[in-house]
């Protein structure tokens, strides 16, 4: 029941090349920056990535993004990041781009054992009718297109059939949790994380504070611990490394 592990460097030790993983975060609040530098210094390739968005440049998953390491993206906001762009418009980078909302469900639904469900967003735009870019050619034209959804009508209203997803890893990050992998997520930081460690097959935490069993209370635990398998207890002061990715201050 002990789910600690020494480090973010062991804790991310067997995500293979071309491992698919969900990451918690949205913007710079609440990103998994050890584990995902960690991931960084062993040298992980060809990662499909399910997030929220993709980082920025040098920050979140930006720094696996602009060494190369990653294949293709799910996500829902990419206009933070020139180097996203530059690989997505080059056709070196594969970007499934879903509605905010779709996304968030499409990984609750994953991680509750329901393989899909109906929508109404995206219904008359090319979210349901296909033909989104998913890949371009080198030479501007598009590779790979998105396939047309299965849209259904209820009650006289159309909505497109969406499919949960699950991965091989989640990486998220957790204000508090425990040794049995129970996390408690505060304010901004409950964003896609809660989402993202359902959704993981093999799910690994980083937590700013590790307490003991017991320490917290059953109502207060936003993820219990059957969701998690590892937990990376963080230092005083990656704790406190939370970046402002925008940061607007009076004259």
């Amino acid at each position: 029941m002990n789910k600690v592990r020494a480090g973010a460097a062991e804790a991310v030790a067997d995500i293979p090349d071309g491992a698919s993983l969900a990451v918690g975060g949205f913007g710079l609040s609440g990103v998994p920056e050890v584990l995902i530098r960690a991931l960084y210094e062993r040298g992980t390739t060809g990662l499909e990535v399910v997030s929220n968005n993709c980082g920025v440049d040098g920050r979140g998953l930006g720094v696996l993004l602009s060494a190369g390491r990653i294949a293709r993206v799910t996500g829902s906001y990419v206009g933070e990041n020139k180097e996203f762009a530059r690989q997505y418009l080059s056709g070196e980078l594969e970007v499934e781009l879903t509605p905010q909302g779709t996304l968030a469900e499409r990984l609750r639904a994953g991680g509750a054992g329901i393989p899909a469900f109906y929508t109404p967003a995206g219904v008359g735009t090319q979210i349901a009718n296909g033909g989104l870019p998913w890949r371009y050619a080198p030479d501007g034209t598009v590779a790979v297109a998105s396939p047309r959804k299965e849209t259904r009508d209820f009650a006289g209203r159309p909505y497109v059939l969406e499919h949960g997803i699950t991965t091989d890893f989640a990486l998220v990050r957790a204000w508090r949790g425990d040794h049995h992998g129970n996390l408690v997520f505060r304010r901004a930081t409950a964003n896609f994380n809660p989402l993202a460690a359902m959704a993981g097959r093999i799910t690994v935490a980083e937590v700013e504070e590790l307490v003991e069993p017991g320490a917290l209370r059953p109502d207060e635990i936003h993820v219990p611990g059957i969701y998690v398998q590892r937990v990376v207890a963080l230092t005083a002061g990656q704790a406190a490394d939370k970046p402002i990715e925008k940061r607007t201050v009076r004259p």
